[in-house]
């Protein structure tokens, strides 16, 4: 069978077997594949589909559009799958679709198992309520019912096969919301019961009993189960079968009593316990602050050895002492042997040669190499030892098991919910509320604490120490001040360390272990403010791959390695702290800017061609370097080479910004056309005059293009025209030629279109740039839809569509969306295209684009209209006709604003309004030489004309024209004319009705208009 996996544990998801998703397009389409899901390999009636879709609320013909929205889910799968069309399977008296690889069967036969890692494995598949988009619709319901009712089952014997394995724990913690969400499933309910009493917490286990009992008399009028009744009863006899299973006594444990609740942590306590069953030396590592010492205790606190568990603090020692052996035996206080006779070593070995117990070794970064060397004996000479140490850098031993120790997670935004699930707020949230009771997470605090949780990188003992100063500042007060961290990150706590009181003295301990040029490249890197690659950091920091693995080993550089390519990063703190160190800042900057410009000046040609996405995630991974190397000597030689990327990313406002910038004569040349083409793309008024200019120095015709294809977006066409340049290579007669292609599309000149968009797409094809593919191939799609071809034009737009998002080219994505809403309109959708344009609306919002934006706007204002929202309709088509008039030349897009805002106020009842609206829209239609809106407006003028006699005039000439420009209508369009056309025929009769058709298809337009 074709590989294409079905997701339903969740929102609907399709994916190939490659792990690439499939676009399904349209709500409709989506219920259908959702609808066939939920009854996959069995045939599905017609009937009960359209009764499924659509209801009491199904369209004209809706067998045809059921076959409609098959033939759109074919061709969905089938283009991220060929061959996968096949799936979708017409069979009487319906469908049928075939998938034997969809989540929910994975799940089920997971389920069966009682293994703790397939029953986790089974859970891990949901991501979020089964048939999420569709879940109230009938056909879903109760197959979403049973997976919710399956997954609660799997939820249960996965808490029971935890709870056998001694988990009672975790179990305990891990079920309190599971039972908040599922207050009266019984079963759920003993599960938490039994792991509560075998935790220790038998007060709380009757609690919940109780809880469980009052719920059930209140909600149900009944009374706990047997079972559940015999449960109570054994806890509270304390029956001796419910307990945990026995553990080896532990006959010694050094380690401080629980103060606080350890937060954020559950999963790498799992993880660690159960690695230490597996490895004699497991090593924590990571930066000051992040929390390697309270881990390591309470990882060791579950552990079972026979003699116990030790912990050793090192940090007493000072840097370079060898004396570790002699802080071992000072904490094992009775394992010391007597006499003198042998070595520190050498007693610690025999002290522990027949024990078996767990040596912890706090902070052991500062005495690295006598703590090496000590556990390297204990690990050859004492096999029932094991050892669990904390440090900034690895021991570096034959066998050693690193565990990085993670910052906690930080909330990527402001909202509510999303910082109540982050494990760095939780922390600052419960240590601020110990410091000021009345404290809480709110709405108004949340983004605040997200923010701080972010500067802080989620460095628990960061945000430990910003909640002490929540109490005197407030949230937003100590937010504010985090650029004076230092100062305001420490605490009056007399019992912690002093290592541990200020922030300072957190990094200071990793700095004063460096060595002086150690010191130096560290310093460097802090002028990178979002990490580098190795390249970058050789160059600008003068250094080489062995100084930079060490910074890494000792935990002050972080290696990213998840992209592209490995990147090293400093915590926001350490570099701050290093900043102040920095004693060449002019020289190295000078460096990193210099670095950044050679790179986007690298980049620029490769943006233009085949390796257009590697270069576009190249600079994307760079953008904080980039901004930084702006302000640190690359001026505006920078800026123009940013320009095109900018353009690509939608990054308007940034490059109007960048080059605004003075530079010398050479750079002021290459800066002037961008500068006025980013003007114009961000809507501004610039004269003729300038921008003519602007564009006469451009060196190599490319930001003169630019300017030009920025003045068509103002409607002055013939300027556009002329500001083209003379091509001097194969990409910018391709891009020129996409302008020509647009500039046609407005004059209706089928041909020239045609010419320019095929010639452009073969270029921009033979060139691999995916951009410029997108460009020419809109135009193509534009072509398609001014021929009638509406199913071809929109499968051209959903293409670029496809392409765009994969590009990451948001700006294109919402044109592409837009004219796909636009097409929706055309054909009827009219559910469709409120979806699409509102996509489209929201991203031309997020990337301040304005053509994006007007374009959205305007296929919300087609489709409410069409669809009967006359009010809203009127909303969106009176603020873009007011827009459009209030350019320095009317928009290209008033004439068809204009007619629809006419439609709307005449279908409300003033037709005189609509008929001033139709002729503005004829009048700058004909200033455009816009033929096609030109005809669009005639037709409007016969929907608002008093006179019979007239608008069967005016219908004729709008056929003509229409004729003439080879633009027949569209669906909707037909839906019109028949509407006005069915209205003055009844008036006249048939006969006469014809009759003026006919003198009006004799007419020039401008001849038909005269006669109102």
């Amino acid at each position: 069978m074709t590989a294409v996996q079905f997701g339903v544990l969740g929102p609907l998801a399709v994916t190939t077997d490659a792990g690439e998703p499939v676009v399904v397009p349209g709500t409709k389409v989506r219920a259908l594949l959702a609808d066939l899901l939920a009854n996959r390999n069995q045939v599905v009636s017609a009937d009960r589909l359209i009764d499924d879709l659509w209801g009491d609320d199904s369209p004209a013909n809706p067998a045809g559009a059921l076959q409609v929205r098959v033939s759109q889910l074919r061709k969905a799968l089938n283009d991220a799958e060929p061959g996968a069309r096949e799936l979708v399977e017409s069979r009487p008296p319906g469908y049928l679709l075939r998938a034997d690889a969809v989540d929910a069967d994975r799940f089920v036969d997971l389920s069966r198992s009682t293994d703790v890692e397939r029953l986790t494995e089974a859970l891990a598949l949901w991501r979020g309520e089964a048939y999420a988009d569709v879940a109230d619709a009938a056909f879903a319901s109760a197959e979403a019912a049973r997976l919710a009712e399956q997954r609660l089952v799997v939820q249960e014997r996965l808490a029971q096969a935890r709870l056998a394995r001694g988990e009672h724990d975790l179990v305990a913690a891990d079920l309190t919301e599971l039972v908040a969400r599922h207050p009266l499933r019984e079963g759920l309910r003993a599960v938490q019961l039994r792991a509560l009493y075998a935790a220790g917490r038998q007060s709380e286990a009757l609690d919940s009993y109780a809880d469980l009992r009052e719920r059930l008399a209140e909600e149900l009028g009944l009374d706990p189960g047997p079972e559940l009744v015999a449960l109570h009863r054994r806890i509270l006899e304390q029956d001796a079968g419910l307990s945990a299973p026995p553990k080896a006594a532990i006959i010694r444990n050094s380690l401080p009593a629980q103060l606080d609740e350890l937060v954020g942590r559950a999963e790498a306590l799992a993880e660690l316990r159960a690695l230490l069953s597996r490895q004699r030396l497991v090593t924590l590592v990571g930066p000051g602050g992040v929390g390697k010492t309270r881990l390591a205790t309470e990882t060791a606190r579950a552990q079972s050895f026979p003699d116990g568990v030790q912990l050793v603090e090192l940090a007493p020692l000072p840097a370079g002492d060898a004396r570790v052996a002699e802080q071992v035996l000072g904490a094992l206080g009775g394992y010391e042997t007597a006499g003198t006779s042998l070595s520190p070593a050498d007693r610690v070995v025999t002290a522990l040669r027949h024990r078996q117990l767990l040596l912890v070794l706090d902070n052991c970064e500062h005495v690295i190499e006598p703590v090496a060397e000590l556990v390297a004996r204990l690990l050859r000479d004492v096999p029932g030892v094991s050892v669990l140490a904390t440090s900034r850098e690895p021991l570096g031993l034959t066998g050693e098991q690193l565990w990085e120790v993670p910052p906690l997670p930080v909330p990527h935004d402001g909202d509510l919910d999303t910082v109540r699930r982050s494990a760095a707020a939780r922390l600052f949230v419960a240590r601020a509320a110990a410091q000021q009771s009345g404290f809480r997470l709110d709405g108004q605090s949340a983004a605040a604490v997200a923010q701080l949780c972010r500067r802080l990188d989620g460095l628990p003992l960061a945000l430990e120490l910003a909640a002490t100063r929540v109490r005197a500042l407030g949230v937003r007060g100590v937010v504010d001040r985090l650029d004076d961290r230092f100062r305001l990150l420490t605490t009056a706590q007399r019992d912690v360390p002093p290592r541990q009181r200020t922030l300072t003295a957190v990094i200071a301990w990793s700095w004063d272990l460096l060595d002086e040029p150690d010191r130096t490249v560290l310093a460097r890197l802090a002028v990178f403010p979002d990490g580098c690659t190795p390249q970058a950091a050789e160059h600008v920091c003068r250094t080489d791959l062995d100084t930079l693995a060490r910074l890494v080993d000792r935990s002050l550089v972080v290696l990213d390695d998840s992209g592209a390519a490995p990147r090293y990063r400093l915590l926001e703190s350490v570099a701050a702290f290093c900043l102040e160190r920095l004693s060449d800042a002019a020289e190295v900057r000078a460096r990193h800017a210099a670095y950044y410009t050679e790179l986007a000046e690298r980049a620029d040609p490769g943006l233009r061609g085949a390796e257009q996405r590697r270069w576009l995630a190249q600079l994307d991974a760079e953008t904080a370097n980039l901004r930084a190397a702006l302000g640190h000597g690359g001026g505006l030689r920078l800026a123009v080479a940013l320009s095109w990327y900018w353009f690509l990313r939608g990054r308007l406002t940034e490059a109007r910004r960048a080059l605004s910038v003075r530079g010398d004569p050479a750079q002021e040349a290459r800066a002037a056309a961008w500068r006025v083409g980013f003007a114009l793309v961000r809507g501004e008024a610039v004269a003729p005059a300038q921008v003519r200019a602007a564009v006469a120095g451009d060196p190599d015709g490319r930001g003169a293009w630019f300017a030009a294809n920025a003045v068509t977006d103002h409607s002055d066409l013939a300027l556009a025209a002329e500001l083209l340049p003379t091509p001097a290579d194969a990409w910018t007669e391709a891009a020129v030629l996409t302008t020509q292609a647009k500039i046609a599309h407005v004059l209706g000149d089928q041909a020239t279109l045609e010419r320019a968009a095929t010639r452009s797409a073969a270029l921009f094809a033979d060139l691999g740039d995916q951009w410029g593919q997108l460009q020419a191939t809109e135009w193509v799609g534009a072509l398609a839809e001014m021929r009638g071809e509406h199913d071809r034009a929109a499968a051209l737009h959903r293409d670029g569509l496809r392409w765009a998002e994969q590009l990451g080219l948001w700006p294109q994505v919402g044109t592409e969306l837009s004219w796909l809403a636009w097409l929706a309109v055309q054909t009827r959708d009219y559910p469709q295209a409120r979806e699409l344009a509102e996509r489209a609306y929201r991203l031309a919002q997020e990337h301040d684009s304005p053509s994006a934006l007007v374009f959205a706007e305007m296929s919300l204002g087609l489709a409410a209209r069409r669809d009967g929202k006359l009010d809203l309709a009127v909303t969106h088509l009176t603020r873009l006709a007011e827009r459009g008039r209030a350019e320095a030349q009317p928009a290209l897009y008033l004439p068809p604003v204009l007619v629809e805002l006419g439609y709307a106020v005449e279908q409300g009842g003033d037709p005189d309004t609509a008929l001033a609206l139709h002729v503005e829209a004829f009048e700058v239609a004909e200033a455009m030489a816009a033929p096609r809106d030109a005809s669009y407006a005639l037709e409007g003028m016969a929907s608002a004309v008093r006179a019979p006699e007239a608008a069967a005039r005016l219908l004729g000439a709008a056929a003509a024209a229409r004729l003439a420009t080879q633009a027949p209508p569209a669906p909707a369009e037909r839906d019109e004319i028949e509407r006005v056309t069915g209205r003055v025929r009844a008036a006249l009769g048939r006969e006469r009705f014809d009759a003026l058709v006919a003198e009006g298809a004799k007419l020039s337009p401008g001849e038909a208009r005269a006669q109102l």
